[in-house]
């Protein structure tokens, strides 16, 4: 007898797996309710204070960054025991009487630093008893606390870290260090700020809460449900239309959410069944929900709070970050597009019937075309005219400016008023209409202006992340207060006092659900930053980093792939921002190190990335992928089939860090404009190509050998270099001795590579390659000086005699008596973009191949 097929979860039961991951499934009654729900509305309330200028103009309410955090913690650790039930079996309508004595306990631990602040800054480095009391007993709640919001795996790798710190004599081999004592383990993990309250839980503290208060205010306002009927009403009508409009709508949604399984049943639960509707099974709906939501947590600008951690890790702004990460994001979407379109051609797939009046091809080119010009007309228009009024408008220009932005906010809810507000549409209905498209898209314009208002202060303004995400909530709170009344007033209705009370209301609920949606993520900074003060205290980087060059015998590839596969496994079962704390604590500096022994050097964030995309890979990856979970949870698929199936479309999502690791065009590092522009047309094609190379279907079903074609056409499109360098060598190694000569003989702001020899800070064998930048300078010589480096040479061997303090050469690493074993100086040749002509011709015979095959299987079936 077969099994019976599973049924999709209840919406009840997908609402409790949301809570359970994200909020809290406990919804106690009564008093206790009101007080959950008024805590964390005052949590809210109180990032918004510390985020705004009001404290520094009325001289109150100013808190340290440290107290800040300590306030933060508090906050989540008191919700955590309140929101989180301690077991399954565990009541969800009332907080148990330990519950509260744990929250209470937990608050008290979590605001030592900002009650005792005083003290313990006048007693630094010497805790007493009262201090190491207090570190471990909030040290073990913040563990249980880890464990009931975000499951085991968080709080186990935490609690394996302090055993490491402590036990650490009685380690095996390589991993054993001299141990740390009890007291010094809870002054560095509690009582200062390179543990629970470091860079980690700053980020939640100072950005992280304001992005996702502006997410929830957004969602709560009915941008969420716009955004999904936007996309289904855009593209819903072509092959395999729900499919695609799954991957543009959890897009869009990805862009304000920090939680991938959040993302997944909260567009999936209306994205699923359409997809299952045009002929997905509950696989591969699910496998598209999923990739296109664990998608959105690499998708700027907030990167699932990733891109705020980067900032500070990196130590570059958070401009340059977005602008790196942007185009390997969008690349990887609409890769995701066209495999959902393969998809829906192999199986023969149509779209869902349109309400929308046929239009001839042409006709929708040219509208879309006329769009987007308009679009890019008055972006331009704004920017240069804002530039030119506020040197005009002087102090007055914050004022005029939201004046103007107040009244294009009236006209587009005037806009909106013409139109029938968007309804909640059940997808598992027999009936299916989509939307029309221009009465979907005019009723919720109003919207993008937020989202407008944060990217202008980020990109244009060069405010803080913090104070941007402010006023972009600021600005979100007006619409939600006013956007009901005004749209009723123009549409002739006269409900004001109840228009206004619903504001409240939606104001209200998202406060809350921002504070509840905070709590997973505040916990796991504080607890994935004892990972990062174990790492800082005993120095188990280095240890990894050991591990990793003996398993893999020096390839750097194998390097490469070894880290990757790490960063999966740490990465799973952990929120994005406790994942992307723990690989890039734990393997950036493994990558890093042997990198630049082995020859590779690379930006900082290149690296990041790389850790981020596998350690986010987890979320998708079977045993322990929850996204997955949650997906076949809504499509009543097997969840394990569902996260192969996800892994598959999510290939292209895993090739792109080693791609951008060897290229970092991809990242847009030290492009031009229109080299940028260039790159990001041959990257999606190239992109296209391999998602049709591993699709096993292009214009046709490909042969075996037309797909491993299709696939190196792809990596040389990718990456044009290594052919080139197979061609011609990139360097031209000279003697040691010359090393000044060479520097004269470059171009002024090239490189070069250079391999030196010497000790570590630990007295250890060190071989390592530096990227030398030529400084000016007439000769080599006077570049030499410049440098801050004085060599001289002894028999055979050339070493370092001064390295002069603060120069260019003591921060790229030089040391006195290191031995400089080769100097590789970069010589003309051909521009490795010549590699892409063989590529495209080889791309052409593919193509020609197919048009053939295809044209005599369609005669075939004509014939049939």
């Amino acid at each position: 007898m077969q099994d019976e097929k599973k049924t999709p979860a209840a919406e009840a039961d997908l609402e409790d797996m949301v809570a359970s991951s994200d909020t809290g499934a406990r919804k106690p009654m009564g008093a206790p309710g009101k007080l959950l729900v008024s805590i964390a509305a005052a949590w809210s309330l109180f990032q918004l204070w510390i985020a705004s200028p009001l404290p520094y103009l009325v001289g109150f309410g100013v808190f340290s960054a440290t107290e800040a955090r300590s306030i933060h913690l508090a906050f989540a650790l008191f919700l955590a025991f309140m929101a989180y039930p301690a077991f399954k079996r565990s009541p969800r309508d009332r907080i148990p009487l330990l519950d509260w004595l744990f929250a209470a306990v937990a608050a008290f631990c979590g605001a030592y630093l900002f009650v005792f602040y005083d003290d313990l800054a006048g007693r630094s480095g010497r805790p007493i008893t009262q201090d190491i009391v207090v570190g471990i007993v909030g040290i073990v709640l913040l563990l249980e606390a880890t464990r009931r919001a975000l499951g085991p795996p968080l709080m186990v790798i935490a609690a394996i870290f302090i055993a490491y710190s402590l036990f650490g004599p009685y380690m095996p081999g390589i991993l054993a260090h001299r141990g740390v004592s009890l007291g010094g383990l809870i002054n560095h993990q509690w009582l200062g700020t390179q543990g629970v309250f470091g860079i980690a839980l700053g980020v939640s503290t100072s950005f992280v809460f304001l992005f996702v208060l502006f997410g929830a205010l957004l969602d709560k306002a009915g941008a969420g449900n716009y955004f999904i009927k936007v996309a289904f009403s855009m593209l819903g009508h072509l092959k395999g239309g729900p499919a695609k409009a799954a991957v543009v709508a959890s897009g869009l949604t990805g862009l304000i959410s920090g939680s991938s399984i959040a993302n997944t049943v909260t567009t999936g639960t209306f994205t699923i069944p359409m997809m299952k509707r045009v002929g997905f099974s509950a696989e591969k709906a699910g496998a598209v929900e999923v990739s296109s939501s664990v998608n959105g947590q690499i998708m700027p600008p907030v990167m699932g709070a990733a891109a705020f951690l980067m900032v500070e890790y990196v130590g570059i702004p958070y401009v340059e970050v977005i602008k790196h990460a942007f185009l390997p994001a969008l690349i990887s979407y609409i890769a995701l597009l066209y495999i959902v379109h393969l998809e829906a051609v192999k199986a023969g797939m149509q779209g869902l019937p349109s309400s929308n009046p046929p239009r001839p091809l042409l006709n929708k080119v040219i509208g879309f075309l006329t769009g987007l010009l308009l679009l890019m007309g008055l972006s331009i228009a704004v920017y240069y005219g804002l530039g030119w009024l506020k040197p005009v408008l002087g102090e007055s220009a914050p004022w005029i400016i939201s004046f103007g932005l107040a009244v294009i906010y009236v006209g587009l809810l005037k806009v909106s008023a013409r139109y029938p507000e968007l309804e909640i549409d059940d997808p598992r209905s027999k009936v299916v209409t989509l939307p029309q498209t221009r009465p979907t898209v005019m009723v919720g314009l109003h919207y993008i202006l937020p989202v407008i208002v944060l990217v202008w202060c980020l990109m244009v303004e060069r405010l803080s992340p913090g104070l941007s995400a402010f006023w972009a909530t600021v600005f979100m709170i007006f619409i939600m207060l006013t956007q009901r009344p005004i749209i009723a007033y123009f549409r002739g209705r006269s409900r004001l006092t109840d228009d206004v009370k619903e504001g409240f209301i939606d104001l209200w609920d998202g406060l809350v659900t921002g504070a509840r949606n905070m709590i997973g993520i505040g916990i796991a900074t504080a607890t994935a930053g004892i990972v990062v003060g174990a790492v800082s205290q005993t120095g188990v980087g280095l240890v990894l980093a050991d591990v990793v060059e003996i398993l893999s015998g020096g390839n750097l590839m194998v390097i490469l792939l070894l880290t990757a596969v790490l960063s999966l496994i740490l990465g799973m079962g952990l929120p994005t921002t406790a994942n992307y704390i723990v690989v890039s604590a734990l393997m950036a500096p493994v990558i890093v190190m042997l990198g630049q022994q082995n020859g590779l050097i690379v930006p900082l964030i290149a690296v990041h990335l790389f850790v981020f995309y596998f350690g986010i890979m987890a979320d998708v990856t079977p045993p322990v992928g929850l996204a997955s979970f949650a997906a076949a949870a809504v499509s009543g698929g097997d969840p394990i089939r569902t996260g192969f199936q996800a892994f598959y479309y999510s290939l292209r999502t895993a090739a792109l860090p080693f791609l951008f690791i060897f290229n970092t065009d991809l990242l847009l590092i030290d492009v031009t404009v229109v080299q940028g522009v260039v790159i990001f047309i041959v990257a999606t094609i190239a992109m296209l190509i391999f998602a049709a190379g591993t699709q096993g279907y292009f214009l046709t079903r490909s042969r075996w050998y037309e797909s491993i074609l299709l696939l190196l056409v792809a990596f040389t499109l990718f990456r044009p270099g290594f052919w080139m360098d197979r061609l011609h060598d990139p360097y031209d190694s000279v003697p040691p001795a010359q090393f000044a000569e060479a520097l004269g003989q470059v171009d002024e702001g090239s490189n070069l590579r250079v391999q030196i020899q010497g000790e570590d800070s630990f007295g250890s064998p060190m071989s390592t390659y530096v990227l030398v930048p030529v400084p000016d300078g007439a000769t080599g010589e006077e570049r030499l000086e410049n440098l801050g480096l004085e060599l001289y040479t002894d028999g055979d061997e050339t070493l370092v005699d001064f390295v002069e303090f603060g120069s260019p050469a003591a921060e790229l690493g030089f040391d006195f008596d290191q031995q400089i074993v080769e100097v590789l100086a970069p010589v003309d040749r051909w521009t490795k973009e010549w590699m892409w002509l063989p590529a495209l011709m080889l791309f052409a015979l593919v193509v020609l191949m197919q048009r053939s095959r295809r044209r005599k299987e369609e005669a075939i079936t004509a014939q049939a």
